[in-house]
């Protein structure tokens, strides 16, 4: 047995992982007060549920109605149906579909890769974007910064559906270069993509420009600039790593919000996905695919933003200092 391992006593949790655990743990009833502000919502909006199933093309006869609510367990008290949800998810299983009829986790896996490969593509367009500009245009002319920062003003102000037509009708429609519609190759990947990734690239070129700035007058760049680095080396070994941390913070919650955007986009290029499941879902009052829905992008967040904050010591050693906890 090493020295280091007698020093351990038995049964010792790393600072890490008791970190990790909080977070899980916090993380938890973050999904927990999404899922019940979500079902009593959805219950408490104006509409009839069983109209939304039966939907509007159905004769919806009384011995319909008296069907589908039974069936449903429509019936049932609203704080016992709120308990048989959550009791499905404590069990693992995401509830059965009332529009579908089937488990909403086959439903929902057929079309989670589109939406995950949508949201990443996004993400990684928009950090090489960001990267970019920051990276051509910190430090420069007032003229040069002023036109990069107006540049990216105008990114952040256009929404991503409205942005997704503008594409459409210029590559697609006019230019015919590129395909309007579907998830067949990477061609049809790009619009969708820009649409998303357009925005979060302007908000991300103006936080790394302001590190790589703020950077400048620090005792490390200086240090490197006495040992003879030009500017260039400077920037891409020094600054740039400097630009990091607050970089992840911020792309964690960007991954997280991608899902959110990726619902209006898929439903604009009609891509299969999770964002055209849940529009059909909240058209037709499907409730438990609704609330598996917001119950998976609440999970996802939790899991990214804890990741990002492990990440944080590994990025800066300064942190490490006082552990994770």
């Amino acid at each position: 047995m090493s020295d280091r391992a007698r020093l351990v006593p038995r049964g010792h949790v790393p600072p890490w992982a008791r970190f990790v655990a909080r977070r899980l743990a916090a993380g938890l009833v973050v999904v927990w007060g999404t899922l019940t502000v979500t079902f009593f919502a959805l219950h408490l909006a104006p509409g009839d549920i069983v109209d939304g199933l039966i939907g509007p093309g159905a004769a919806a006869t009384p011995a319909l109605r008296d069907q589908v609510i039974a069936e449903n367990g429509l019936d049932d008290p609203l704080l016992v149906q709120y308990g048989r949800q959550l009791a499905q998810l404590a069990s693992g299983g995401l509830g059965w579909s009332y529009q579908l009829n089937e488990p909403i986790e086959r439903l929902l896996g057929s079309q989670l890769g589109p939406t995950v490969e949508l949201a990443v593509s996004a993400l990684v367009t928009a950090l090489v974007l960001a990267v970019l500009a920051a990276v051509l245009t910190a430090g420069r002319g007032r003229a040069v910064r002023g036109a990069a920062a107006l540049a990216e003003l105008l990114m952040v102000s256009m929404p991503s559906f409205w942005l997704g037509i503008i594409l459409l009708t210029v590559f697609s429609y006019r230019l015919h270069v590129l395909p309007s519609i579907g998830a067949d190759g990477p061609a049809a990947l790009v619009l969708p993509t820009l649409a998303l990734a357009l925005p979060l690239a302007g908000v991300l070129a103006q936080v790394i420009r302001q590190e790589l700035e703020s950077a400048e007058g620090r005792p490390f760049v200086l240090t490197a600039r006495s040992r003879g680095l030009g500017a260039t080396a400077v920037l891409l070994r020094h600054t740039l790593r400097h630009s990091l941390l607050p970089l992840t913070t911020l792309a964690g919650f960007v991954l997280g919000s991608l899902f959110g955007g990726a619902v209006l986009v898929e439903n604009i290029f009609t891509r299969p996905g999770l964002g055209r499941v849940l529009a059909n879902a909240v058209g037709s009052r499907d409730l438990p695919v609704v609330s598996a829905l917001v119950v998976i992008s609440s999970a996802a967040f939790v899991v990214v933003n804890t990741l990002v904050d492990v990440l944080h010591p590994l990025i800066d050693p300064r942190l490490r200092e006082g552990g994770t906890a």
